[in-house]
């Protein structure tokens, strides 16, 4: 099943008409459909894909492996004798005289950073074998694809070898609330909303995890096979790929993330906490968590002074990550025993609290959907992401799940799920607005997202101007 990305095919398409080569990264999370994308876009184009994938780091690898490996997928692909490469330059050179003469050509460098992580002149020898073999060939799209966003990042992006060479970076999001309604197939009319989110509240939208959801089981069903069975894909899923993706240093980063699993910390904070030393090195940790699509960093405006924050605050933006981090996890040794068994979702220890910062992450994840709901859809932002600060100039401290801010105008946003929403509910927000203090001269909106039932007297009220069932992302 491919489902979405027609923008993406959009901006890939288009690069047929240029009269030269191009050169596209890709970037995202494992599982997000990178490598499904470049292929789509090759389907889609009637072009000659070639694929070459590197091989996952293990101990004792090296660089003479990875080449063995690109020789072997190149034989296959060819079905020429298969080569013996002694450098990277090498192999570059041949693969060029490999490409068909005439006709569309995509070509798929896939996992590069793993492909290059034992010849630390790889980007060079690359940048020469773009210069030298590809640039100049009509209808040739090259893509360096891979889930270590921060290798691409540096290594190609960042490296002024490669200035003005690249033609298109896309960083691949995960799919959004309204194209995640098709892996539910013919049966999505008859699903209600609650039992969707309730399964999207554990896998985001990641497609590889919604192609394991069975849409005929309950999402207490799919949620218990999928996660709290030894076999269950999700159960084993994370530490292998974080792994894969980190290296030696993963322990290190999942500590990391295990800090602000419980809501947004300051990289300060997070020091705090894990006994790490607040320095360069812990910005540049959180930065490559960044980029690889773990946390998101929001700094936004000071609603105080209409200035920039000064500060960043980081959050664990993966919803499957946090789920894992809090729930699984803990309970792994139950799960491996066989024993961790429920019959309902709302059995679980705390499953009330764990499943509202997930639908709030699934919120904030389909902020340009949430946004046309809010009247912002043709308004100049200034900022829009969570806010939180431990004491304001009133004197009170402050947290807000969505706060957003345009010039003279700001709304602050409460995202709540919960089986009832009461009238209580006007009164946390209201308390949020005298904490935040605004400028002079703004105007100042409520929103409520929610899921759930709704108190009659919380639309009666009139304080919120926009209340938004949650549900309504399903369509946007």
């Amino acid at each position: 099943m491919f489902v979405g990305r027609s923008d993406q095919l959009g901006l890939l398409d288009a690069l047929w008409r240029r009269p030269k080569a191009s050169l596209v990264t890709c970037r995202g999370r494992r599982r997000i459909g990178k490598s499904t994308l470049v292929e789509e876009f090759a389907r889609r184009s009637k072009a000659r894909l070639l694929q070459f994938e590197g091989l996952a780091p293990r101990k004792g690898m090296t660089n003479g492996d990875q080449l063995s490996e690109f020789a072997s997928q190149l034989a296959l692909q060819t079905r020429e004798p298969e080569f013996r490469f002694h450098g990277w330059t090498e192999a570059f050179s041949v693969l060029a005289e490999k490409i068909p003469a005439t006709g569309r050509v995509v070509l798929l460098l896939d996992e590069i950073s793993w492909m290059g992580k034992y010849d630390p002149d790889f980007p060079g020898r690359l940048k020469i074998a773009w210069d030298r073999f590809f640039h100049r060939r009509k209808d040739l799209v090259v893509v360096l694809c891979g889930s270590v966003s921060a290798w691409i990042a540096e290594n190609i992006l960042e490296n002024t070898a490669f200035v003005g060479r690249d033609s298109l970076d896309i960083v691949l999001p995960e799919l959004t609330l309204a194209q995640c309604r098709a892996f539910w197939g013919r049966r999505d009319a008859r699903v209600p909303a609650r039992e969707k989110f309730d399964v999207l509240s554990v896998t985001g939208g990641v497609p590889k995890f919604l192609e394991d959801v069975d849409p005929s089981l309950s999402a207490e069903e799919n949620v218990q096979r999928l996660c709290f069975l030894p076999e269950g894909p999700l159960f084993r899923e994370f530490d292998a790929a974080f792994a894969d993706v980190f290296g030696p240093k993963a322990a290190g980063k999942k500590e990391l993330l295990r800090a602000v699993s419980g809501g947004s910390l300051t990289a300060s904070e997070i020091a705090r906490k894990t006994g790490a030393a607040a320095n360069g090195a812990l910005t540049r940790i959180l930065n490559e968590l960044v980029l690889a699509g773990f946390l998101a960093a929001d700094a936004g405006i000071n609603p105080e002074t209409g200035r920039p924050s000064g500060r960043t605050l980081y959050r664990l933006r993966d919803n499957y990550t946090r789920f894992y981090l809090k729930y699984i996890e803990p309970n792994a040794e139950s799960v491996k025993a066989g024993s961790f068994r429920f019959v309902s979702l709302g059995q679980l220890p705390g499953w009330g609290a764990i499943l509202g910062l997930q639908f709030e992450n699934l919120v904030l994840a389909n902020l340009p959907q949430l946004l046309p709901l809010l009247g912002f859809d043709r308004t100049l932002l200034l900022s829009a992401a969570p806010w939180r600060n431990a004491r304001t100039a009133r004197g009170r401290g402050c947290q807000v799940d969505l706060l957003i801010q345009a010039p003279r105008s700001t709304c602050v946003v409460e995202i709540k799920r919960k089986a009832e929403i009461g009238e209580e509910v006007a009164d946390e927000v209201q308390a949020k607005v005298e904490a935040l203090g605004t400028p002079r001269g703004t105007t100042v909106r409520t929103a409520l997202v929610y899921e759930g039932s709704i108190s009659p007297r919380v639309e009666a009220d009139g304080y919120f101007d926009f209340l938004i069932p949650a549900e309504r992302l399903f369509d946007a």
